[in-house]
């Protein structure tokens, strides 16, 4: 009998799907829901410090606005300002009460303050890992590459010398050498990484001449960004990695998994086919080891990482090279 235990940031798990942070890991119910159809760990919505911020600058122009002549208001009542992640912390706890299953805490905070004191106040709330989203849009021309990414590290050696559970990280593949920002953030004390966060990126309606929203779900060919990247990083860091975007059934998690992922995220599967997709996704990673006799994860991850193919070269540029070679092939 094959089993499916695996970990993500060092956690144990008992399935290699793992709910990222999205509307469905907001809610109580919602989550017990991911947990019965097999998740094996779920990432709560991510908890953002600027939204944070907008909160209170909200309620503080209201509390302003009513302040000669309701000033009671604002000292009766001094700590609505942190109703925000107060709430954000309740829901949390909640979440944990509901499920056996970890249960990691997504973070986006824009000062070192806040990365610090919401990761202990979410360690508080009883979860069992901690997220740091690195979601950020570099647009300020002074700063550079190199500031960016030693904030970053900084905010990892704080985050791990403040509280004492695992720390994982979600990465964007835009930097110039991924590799080396992964080795760094890997030896200042991340437990793991999830490789790749999806942006938002807003689209231009012409006939209104406005910027629109759009929310596209990922497909089936997103995976591959990941799944090369994972194929080149899984056996030069020692912690452990995670797929996320285009896991959309087993096939997609079987390919991160035989490169070397630990585990797999998912969240446009859900929303696409709905939460039984997670059993459907563990029922065909089962049977696909059984046909193949594997009887564990472990027993494949890796297996055609880097190191492991007789061809080292196939996930790297002389790959394209040789396609381009050949290319009467595919034309």
């Amino acid at each position: 009998m094959s089993t499916l235990q695996t970990e993500v940031y060092g956690i144990p798990i008992k399935s290699p799907v793992v709910v990222g942070a999205c509307t469905l890991t907001a809610r109580p119910d919602k989550v017990k829901d991911l947990e019965n159809a097999g998740a094996g760990a779920v990432i709560v919505k991510s908890l953002f410090e600027e939204e944070i911020q907008l909160e209170k600058h909200q309620l503080s122009e209201q509390l302003e606005r009513y302040n000669d002549l309701h000033a009671e208001m604002i000292t009766h009542f001094p700590h609505l300002e942190h109703s925000g992640d107060a709430a954000h912390i309740q829901m949390v706890k909640k979440i944990k009460q509901e499920v056996s299953i970890p249960v990691i805490a997504s973070l986006n905070a824009v000062t070192m303050n806040g990365w610090t004191s919401f990761a202990k106040d979410l360690e508080k709330a009883g979860v069992d890992g901690l997220e740091l989203n690195f979601y950020s849009l570099p647009s300020q021309p002074n700063v550079t590459a190199e500031d960016i990414i030693n904030n970053q590290i900084e905010v990892i050696k704080h985050v791990k010398n403040t509280v004492n559970i695992p720390v994982g990280i979600k990465l964007s593949p835009y930097y110039t050498h991924l590799t080396n920002v992964i080795t760094d953030l890997n030896h200042a004390g991340a437990d793991g990484f999830t490789l790749f966060n999806r942006f938002f990126q807003p689209d231009i309606d012409i006939m209104s001449e406005t910027e629109s929203v759009t929310f596209s779900f990922s497909g089936v060919q997103d995976d591959l960004l990941a799944i090369q990247w994972i194929a080149l990083l899984s056996d030069r860091i020692d912690s452990p990695l995670t797929a996320s975007n285009g896991i959309l059934d087993y096939e997609e998690a079987v390919k991160a998994i035989l490169v070397g992922s630990k585990s797999v995220q998912v969240v446009s599967a859900l929303y696409k086919n709905g939460i039984d997709q997670i059993t459907k996704i563990n029922q065909g990673i089962n049977k696909w080891m059984e046909l193949k006799e594997y009887l564990s994860i472990s027993d494949f991850c890796g297996k055609m990482s880097k190191s492991n193919l007789r061809d080292p070269w196939a996930y790297e540029r002389v790959q394209y090279i040789e396609m381009l070679l050949k290319k009467s092939s595919f034309f």
